[in-house]
C-alpha cells in the first residue's frame, strides 16, 4: 500500500511541475522544463524513501532497491512520455 502512496504522490507532483511549468512560460516549452527538472526531485524523493525504509522502518538495502525502482520509474517514464510528446509538439 506504501509504494501505491508514494507512486500516486510522484504522480501527483509531476502534475503540479507540469501545470506550473505551463503557468510560468505558457507553452509547451515550459511543461517540457518542468518535466525535466521534476527528474532529479523525484530521484531524491525516492532515495529518501529508501534511505528511511533501510534505517527506521529495518528492511534490508536489497528489499527497498526493487521498492526505489518502482517508486521512481512509473513517475520518471511518464515524465519522459510528456517530454518527448510535448517536445514533438
Amino acid at each position: 500500500m506504501h509504494v501505491l502512496l508514494v507512486t500516486a504522490g510522484g504522480l501527483l507532483l509531476l502534475g503540479v511541475f507540469v501545470l506550473f511549468g505551463w503557468l510560468w512560460a505558457a507553452s509547451a516549452t515550459g511543461m517540457v522544463v518542468a518535466a525535466q527538472l521534476f527528474m532529479p526531485v523525484w530521484l531524491l524523493i525516492a532515495c529518501t524513501n529508501m534511505w528511511v525504509g533501510v534505517t527506521q522502518a529495518g528492511y534490508s538495502v536489497r528489499d527497498e532497491a526493487l521498492i526505489l525502482l518502482i517508486v521512481l520509474m512509473v513517475p520518471v517514464l511518464l515524465a519522459t512520455f510528456i517530454t518527448r510528446i510535448l517536445s514533438q509538439a
